[in-house]
């Protein structure tokens, strides 16, 4: 059963006249929580901030970071879902001045995924649909996600864990839930997020231990044949830590020792001993 808070109280529902609920007019961030605790939550305010900064939507970070932190307590473990909206409007696009921006809370249980996916790699899907360009929005987590939706509903077997997102001109962009990454020659590349994308928590993170250990460490736009063409590919996101992609139609790659260097360097995060 969902735990819910609106405004830090007990709630069931929004207001129809949010305009989250009427435009995606706000952001959102998944936040996985262990004992209590809200995991790379500092890197998840940041993205919230810089989100709210690009969209001008007045926040006291002190004060969510406050109510987050009591949500975690009161869940304990589990899956917080933050979503700030810009609050109540009328009918029409222009935002309203001022406005009262509305903050729910959504605590869910952890998602079982199968710890195979994360030893011996999954299928990646091609997805057919393409992410459109938008710098203003890019790497934001905003709750505009059809683009997502829409991609997810293209496969329904249990075969393929996530699908690939290119952009409209065929860049390698992300996954649907997770950020990519691959080898070559024993550096790391992960695509630029410049012009649409998402930039995950668990992306930042891996990027930093990566130089930490002294990984080499690209970030630029990755073509499709590049993808192919790579000795390791894996995904990541902050609720998962890290999948190997071993196949994606008849292409394959190895679970490679790279790969599982950084699930090690993430061991710690992701509660593995």
């Amino acid at each position: 059963m969902n735990l819910i808070w609106l405004d830090g109280r007990l709630s069931e529902g929004i207001a129809a006249n949010d305009r989250g609920l009427a435009y995606g007019d706000g952001l959102f961030e998944t936040i996985r929580v262990s004992d209590g605790q809200p995991r790379l939550f500092e890197r998840h305010l940041q993205r919230l901030a810089e989100g709210c900064r690009r969209l001008q939507i007045p926040c006291d970070m002190a004060g969510l970071r406050y109510e987050v932190q009591v949500f975690a307590s009161t869940l304990g473990e589990g899956v917080c879902k933050l979503i700030l909206t810009r609050g109540s409007g009328l009918r029409g696009y222009a935002p309203p001045q001022p406005c009262q921006p509305r903050r729910l809370l959504i605590g869910s249980a952890v998602p079982l995924y199968s710890a195979d996916r994360a030893r011996t790699g999954i299928c990646l899907f091609p997805c057919i649909t393409r992410l459109a360009e938008q710098p203003l929005l890019a790497g934001l987590k905003h709750l505009n996600r059809l683009e997502q939706v829409l991609a997810r509903a293209e496969w329904q077997d249990s075969v393929h864990a996530e699908g690939l997102m290119r952009d409209t001109s065929g860049r390698i962009v992300e996954a649907v839930f997770s950020n990519i990454f691959l080898v070559r020659s024993g550096r790391l590349f992960t695509p630029e997020l410049a012009r649409c994308g998402v930039a995950g928590v668990m992306r930042a993170e891996i990027i930093e231990r990566a130089r930490e250990a002294k990984i080499p460490v690209d970030i630029r736009d990755i073509s499709f044949s590049e993808l192919l063409q790579a000795d390791e590919v894996f995904l990541c996101n902050s609720q998962y830590g890290v999948w190997p992609v071993k196949a994606m139609q008849e292409h394959t790659w190895p679970v490679g020792p790279l790969t599982f260097e950084l699930q090690g360097l993430l061991s710690d995060l992701m509660g593995i001993t």
